[in-house]
């Protein structure tokens, strides 16, 4: 059995279903359940033999003791993680808590199980820590794309937490042997995604005739990966990574937010066309986020060179695939539009009108 914390989020509730799919090794699924975790993604799986969900905080350090000792799994996925930049920007104690304060508790929790392992068992064993390209900072548009020995510079709070998390994996290899495996990758995107990112965000608001709000001049540049081949590099450091190693996974695309946007627009304009006219005119310049990262880019070579993994698809394809996904589950777009989820959206971007 292998223990994937946060679970229930986007890319946790992608990998498990891609896990199930192609393996018949169980999955215990740890979540908190905060407002980003939607159980409704597994609902496929959710009386499948192979997968146990357990609502908890992976802050809880008897908890954690509790499902080693009873589940005994063999592997850590650890996607458990406050994600979002301008939370953090307004929140900042809850990525504190959860991704410092909860990756030192599961390392703790990971470390006393694995000192009571056979030889074999600690041999074999891994704790594989997701991470984000934004830990490197921001580039401008003439440098090199992030490589894993780039310096950590930090510039949000989310990035921060993730830099300190990262910091402790490390050391808990270096230090304590404890086999650990890290990933930071670039922009994700896919199905299942929670609706205050750019490309849900962009899809949702344009079918209700909202206005799409895009920071500062748009120009911002991010390096999209789909969530799909994002879990297939998982599974591969997982089963083939060197123990110690960082690996960095990229789509190999950089976009401006401003083309996301427009492409988003072209695609709905061919699949759900709007009686009033083409969608790009729902485009909303608003203000800047505070220390708006420019520019990110991956170089992915290393997991490339050692592991054979690359990106399968295409940012047009994978793109065509995400709006056609939230085109066809209306229901569960419905679902995660709380209340709560609707007043932190006009808050964020109050004072956008249609242009």
């Amino acid at each position: 059995m292998i223990l994937v914390t946060g679970g229930a989020g986007f890319i946790g509730g992608n990998f498990i279903l891609d896990w199930l799919a192609e393996s018949d090794e169980p999955v215990l699924n740890l979540d908190a359940l905060t407002y980003a975790g939607n159980l409704e993604t597994l609902a496929t799986v959710e009386d499948d033999p192979r997968y146990v969900f357990v609502q908890g905080d992976i802050c809880e350090h008897e908890l954690l003791g509790g499902l080693f000792a009873k589940y005994r799994p063999r592997a850590i996925v650890h996607f458990a993680a406050e994600s979002h930049v301008d939370r953090s920007i307004h929140g900042p104690g809850d990525f504190v808590r959860t991704n410092v304060e909860g990756s030192f508790a599961l390392l703790e929790a990971a470390r006393a199980y694995w000192n009571t392992l056979g030889e074999a068992e600690r041999t074999s064993f891994r704790f594989h820590h997701v991470s984000t390209d934004e830990v490197f900072g921001s580039l401008q548009a003439e440098d090199a794309p992030f490589a894993e020995t780039n310096p950590y510079l930090p510039n949000s709070p989310y990035a921060a937490s993730k830099a300190a998390s990262d910091h402790m994996a490390r050391a808990w290899f270096h230090t304590y042997g404890l086999p650990v495996l890290t990933t930071n990758c670039s922009n994700n995107y896919g199905p299942y995604q929670f609706l205050e990112k750019l490309i849900p965000l962009t899809i949702v608001n344009a079918l209700a005739g909202k206005a799409l709000p895009v920071y500062g001049d748009g120009l911002n540049v991010r390096d999209w990966l789909y969530v799909g081949d994002h879990c297939r590099a998982i599974r591969s450091v997982l089963a083939h990574g060197r123990p110690g190693e960082t690996y960095n996974v990229g789509g190999g695309c950089e976009k401006t937010n401003i083309d996301i946007v427009r492409a988003i627009c072209g695609l709905l304009d061919q699949l759900w066309p709007d009686a009033g006219g083409r969608y790009e005119r729902l485009v909303t310049f608003v203000a800047d986020r505070p220390g708006h990262d420019r520019r990110y880019a991956i170089d992915a070579r290393k997991i490339e060179q050692e592991l054979g993994w690359r990106p399968a698809e295409s940012f047009e394809s994978g793109l065509r695939k995400t709006v056609q996904w939230y085109l066809a589950n209306p229901k569960w777009v419905a679902d995660v539009q709380s209340g709560a989820y609707r007043a932190w959206v006009d808050r964020q971007y109050s004072g956008a009108a249609v242009a």
